[in-house]
Order: C-alpha cells, then structure tokens, then sequence
C-alpha cells in the first residue's frame, strides 16, 4: 500500500498485545497506524491501555460465546463491522480478545489472530490464556511458541501467517511459560503486521456488501 494500514484493535482484558503493537508502531518499526481499538468493557485494563496511548477506543458490549441468539450476535457483528468502517481500517487485529469475531466476506482476508501455542497444537474452543500452556505442560513436549494467523469462521484454523519458537523449560509453571511465549508474541504479531504491509498481503478491494443492523 502506499500508506501505512490502518489498524482495528480488537482487545478484551489486559490489552498487552495491543500495547505492545501500538508501542512497537509508534518506534517507527511497524508502517501502520492504530486507528481504533474496540473491546466489550469501557474499564478493563485494555481499555485503559489504549486511551493512555491515545487510540481511540469503542465499548461494544458483548456477552461470552454461545450466550446470544443468533439475532442478537449479528447486531453485535454489525455495530463491529460499523465501527471498523467508520475508522477505515484496512486489516484487523485480534490482541486477545475473547469474543467471536465475524468474519464474513467484510473481512476474509483482512483480520488476523495470534494464539500462544504452536498451532494446530493446543488449538480451538477453550484454547486461550493459561489453559494453553496447561494443555502444553501436561502433553511433556520440549518445544511451545506462538502462531500468527489468518482469521476464518473456525477457532484457530485459519491459514499460517508465521511462527516462533521458544522452549518448554524443566520445572516451568503455566505461568513461567506464558511469560516466556509473550516474549515472542511481541515480536510475532509486529512482524506479521509488517510482513502484510511489505509484501502487500491484502485484497484490493472489499466483495462484501455493506452491512446494515438486523441483517
């Protein structure tokens, strides 16, 4: 592109990863620009996170997975999608959020995850935070890392972007090896965001119609 892409932040609790992208960008190391950040809490750390470092921050409201109707997810999706395209955003980022992101024609090929396990490994419904690194405790392997992905409408099956590797230490807790993963999260989901940039990853153009309330 020959402008720097307009991010959309995705963000639930903690909002490091956020954070840490928006740090990174403006050190002048990622050709991008935060141009809204959206969670479902006006005072989680996230939130305030993003407003400290003056990205623009939406509360869309929005209920754990599998509590709403179909209707009432959509309107949801819709208010996102409104959002996004307000800001005009080029390519989304999800930085920890906990909620289902609709992906849709809108946005196939324009949003990306990252997810602290070597995917396919430790992947899918119930895969996030300290269960991972749980899951990659108790399964005895030597070797964790991270996964920066593409986004579909399955729980962590969309296409590889890119991956980095780190060990699983004698002795480790959960907690231990999160740390030691979020080190790589912070150089991962930077790198993707340039490597989109560089190689010019994104669609030209959106197929998808406008989206409107109800639909």
């Amino acid at each position: 592109m020959d402008r720097p892409l307009r991010l959309g932040l995705m963000v639930s609790k903690g909002g490091r990863t956020a954070e840490n992208l928006v740090m990174r960008i403006t050190a002048g190391e990622v050709p991008a620009v935060a141009a809204i950040a959206i969670g479902h809490h006006a005072d989680a750390p996230a939130a305030m996170r993003m407003r400290r470092l003056d990205v623009p921050f939406t509360t869309i409201p929005s209920p754990p997975i599998g509590s709403l109707d179909d209707e009432a997810a959509a309107g949801i999706a819709d208010r996102i999608d409104e959002a996004l395209e307000a800001a005009e955003v080029d390519l989304v980022c999800l930085c920890g959020y906990l909620r289902r992101f609709r992906v849709g024609r809108r946005w196939s090929g324009r949003a990306i995850n990252i997810h602290p396990s070597l995917l396919p490994e430790f992947g899918g419904p119930g895969f996030h935070g300290l269960a991972v690194h749980r899951a990659v405790l108790a399964s005895g392997t030597t070797e964790t890392g991270c996964t920066v992905h593409w986004i579909d409408e399955q729980y962590d099956r969309g296409e590889i972007l890119l991956q980095r590797r780190c060990p699983v230490e004698p002795g480790d807790t959960a907690e231990s090896l999160a740390a030691r993963v979020f080190e790589q999260e912070c150089l991962a989901f930077p790198q993707a965001v340039v490597r989109i940039a560089r190689e010019d990853l994104l669609p030209t153009t959106s197929e998808a119609p406008p989206s409107s309330a109800g639909t």
